[in-house]
């Protein structure tokens, strides 16, 4: 099976990346194929947590109304204490390539399970050692995964919310360049 093509954005803000999440719901992108990925931000004199409350998963913490929200538009929802980056909550199917990556132990040389997740999809790893980085940064990530005219389309609609970063990944365009290359 070929890998989807994606695009990943960078944003500074939940509110960004929640009304990026909000543009591409009302041009109709199916939510099934996007993810967010945020750090957790918790103090010792607050309870932290998430829980599923029915179809719905709750959160408390400093950001439970954005994650809240986020995560009934989206598809799938984690809570992860990842070494070297911290806690991140995830939204999407960005939390079943992690635990994919978990569970069949292949972590990538050098990275998280949170990129080991982005590289299952045909990320490259300079590029999730970017986003690794940005999210340590307390910058919130978007990915967006699908068909070529998709992701094309995703991008020109979360390019106007004016992410940090925007890269698109086109792996099938990436093995056909190595093949004509040989």
């Amino acid at each position: 099976m070929s890998k989807p093509n994606s695009v990943v954005a960078i944003f500074e803000t939940h509110a960004q990346a929640e009304e990026a999440v909000k543009g591409l719901q009302r041009a109709g992108l199916d939510m099934k194929k996007l993810s967010i990925v945020g750090r957790d931000y918790h103090t010792d004199e607050s309870v932290v947590g998430y829980y599923n409350a029915g179809d719905r998963m709750r959160y408390w913490g400093k950001q439970g109304a954005f994650w809240g929200g986020i995560w009934g538009m989206l598809f799938g929802a984690a809570f992860f204490a990842i070494p070297g980056i911290g806690p991140v909550v995830v939204a999407g199917p960005l939390v079943s390539w992690m635990v994919g990556a978990l569970e069949s132990a292949a972590i990538v040389g050098g990275l998280s399970v949170l990129g080991a997740g982005l590289f299952s999809i045909g990320i490259p790893k300079d590029s999730v050692l970017r986003y690794e980085v940005a999210l340590k940064a307390d910058k919130f990530l978007l990915v967006a995964h699908g068909t070529a005219a998709e992701v094309a389309r995703a991008r020109d609609i979360i390019a106007a919310s004016h992410p940090l970063q925007l890269e698109l990944h086109a792996p099938q365009a990436a093995e056909h360049a190595e093949a004509v290359s040989r």
